[in-house]
């Protein structure tokens, strides 16, 4: 076969692939809004087929199972916050502090289904979704900690700290975008000084990871 014969094989099937990952690229779209309005044992497969407007053995095609689909939904949604919220790695340590809580809730605020999707939405008791979730949580607390000290290499009392305040964050952040009575700046704001506590906290048992500035502007 010539040069131009294998191409003339290979060009369809590039295309037809990249048809096949924008169709599960929008069915994953839809999913997010699904999911995110109802709860995942309220939707049968019928349900979901019938408001994507598919046929339901093209979500069994791309995903096997309407557990596989939701999963493909809570990672798409997982990756996409964790990009936003560890942007500006460039920035010195406050800065990126500052810019990584205004990304997250930037991306709540824009994105409030896929948000609720990954924070509070669908099958609780299946320990794979509490992996991902879980894993979100230790991307943001290693982000903060390259922002607050410059490593992500952290004791256990300095893990726990950040961690407790995300938790918080998540349930402040789902209230916020349901009852938006905060700007996002003021929420930003609230939610750097909250994480001044937590640093200072930390700092307190663990003397060796001082709080940067902001943490220590009220002390």
């Amino acid at each position: 076969m010539n040069s131009s014969q294998q191409r003339g094989v290979e060009a369809p099937r590039a295309r037809g692939t990249d048809r096949s990952l924008a169709r599960r690229a929008e069915l994953i779209s839809i999913g997010r809004k699904l999911f995110a309005d109802t709860s995942y044992d309220t939707l049968s497969m019928d349900d979901i087929a019938r408001q994507a407007h598919v046929a339901k053995g093209l979500i069994y095609y791309y995903f096997k199972s309407k557990r596989g689909y939701y999963l493909a939904i809570v990672e798409d949604s997982v990756a996409d916050l964790i990009t936003f919220a560890a942007s500006g790695v460039q920035l010195p340590s406050v800065e990126r502090v500052h810019r990584t809580i205004d990304c997250y809730l930037r991306y709540a605020e824009d994105n409030q289904a896929a948000y609720r999707t990954i924070v509070s939405g669908g099958i609780g008791f299946d320990t794979q979704v509490h992996a991902i979730r879980d894993g979100v949580r230790e991307v943001i607390v290693a982000t903060i900690a390259e922002g607050a000290y410059g490593s992500s290499d952290i004791t256990p009392v300095v893990r726990m700290g950040l961690f407790g305040w995300v938790c918080a964050v998540e349930g402040a952040t789902l209230d916020w975008i349901d009852r938006p009575d905060l700007s996002r700046d003021t929420m930003c704001e609230l939610l750097v000084k909250m994480l001044g506590g937590a640093l200072r906290a930390i700092e307190e048992i663990e003397p060796a990871y001082v709080a940067p500035g902001p943490a220590r502007r009220d002390g």
